[in-house]
């Protein structure tokens, strides 16, 4: 028992030590956000729901198309986008709850319902009606989401690597390649977590999500997520949004009527290609973007011919207005 108690003793003061030795403090929000915003930033405060960051660029006669980031990322992954297509058509990005300069909310809600309400808000607030909308990732959970609460809006949705259905978390090959993911799902991790400096678990996490390329992570990259992390309440945010679960209730896709359009790099590390199908048989009217050796974040890996697909996508749903004039 004695040796027990002192076993237990040592293993508080190691704990206390790496937190110490290991210790990074917040940076403060009016450094991140003078550091990460542009000339295109605004700010929508919803009250509760969080002071949301978004940005509305490009032509504002032609197609609306809102874009949602994935999780631990910000608007800034659609930059590239933003550039090839800014001149054709209007573009909003966001930064949802608990990421980039929206940062932690006073609700401490991240679930699929909050961000889509807060995509409902940002469309109503600029006054677009019917839109186009594309998601990565969690992004791309949150984009079926609102499909399937707000179809009629939609003139079209872009998944792109996109998270899956509640049993396929239950089957746990999401993250499975990233030993960050793994630790902010464990409760006792949740402690370090808000106090550790997090650089080489983030380090860790962008090799993976963009299938270790070079050409891609530079310097730049890696600090845009470390800061944006750092921002004054984002880590307490990602570790509620951690501990928000599913509700067990699984969507019917099937649902879903509008024209899809499904993208996914093939050697994606954190949400397996092998998804992209189950997607395509779910959603009834779909077409597909697929690129080889490309992971999770097409947008930035790949961004021409990204851009260029779902370029093809919209004159595709432009074509059908054509044809279809009478349709709403």
């Amino acid at each position: 028992m004695k040796i027990l108690k002192i076993l237990s003793l040592a293993l508080v003061v190691l704990a206390i030590g790496a937190i110490i030795l290991l210790y990074e403090g917040d940076i403060p929000k009016d450094v991140i956000d003078a550091r990460y915003s542009s000339p295109a930033s605004q700010f929508l405060d919803l009250g509760h729901a969080g002071r949301i960051h978004y940005r509305d660029e490009g032509n504002r006669r032609d197609e609306a198309v809102i874009l949602l980031h994935g999780a631990n990322t910000s608007l800034h992954i659609w930059e590239p986008w933003v550039e090839q297509l800014s001149d054709r058509y209007r573009i909003i990005t966001l930064d949802l709850p608990g990421h980039g300069l929206t940062g932690e909310v006073p609700s401490a809600d991240y679930s699929h319902k909050a961000y889509v309400d807060v995509v409902s808000a940002i469309a109503t607030h600029l006054g677009i009606n019917r839109f186009v909308l594309a998601g990565n990732s969690m992004g791309g959970s949150v984009s079926w989401h609102y499909a399937l609460a707000n179809q009629d809006q939609l003139r079209g949705l872009a998944l792109i690597d996109s998270d899956g259905l509640p049993d396929w978390y239950r089957n746990d090959d999401r993250g499975s390649a990233v030993v960050a993911f793994k630790l902010l799902s464990q409760g006792w991790f949740h402690s370090f977590a808000e106090r550790v400096d997090p650089y080489y678990m983030t380090v860790q996490r962008i090799n993976a999500a963009y299938n270790n390329n070079a050409d891609i992570i530079d310097d730049d990259l890696i600090m845009r997520y470390y800061d944006l992390n750092m921002r004054a309440g984002t880590r307490r945010a990602t570790l509620e949004r951690f501990g928000q679960t599913w509700s067990g209730d699984t969507p019917d896709l099937t649902l879903i009527k509008v024209p899809t359009l499904i993208m996914w790099g093939m050697a994606d590390q954190l949400t397996p290609f092998s998804h992209a199908a189950r997607f395509e048989e779910l959603i009834p009217d779909t077409v597909t973007a697929y690129y080889e050796d490309v992971g999770h974040i097409p947008m930035e890996e790949v961004p021409v011919r990204s851009a260029d697909d779902f370029t093809r996508f919209l004159e595709s749903l432009e074509k059908e207005d054509q044809e279809n004039p009478d349709q709403p």
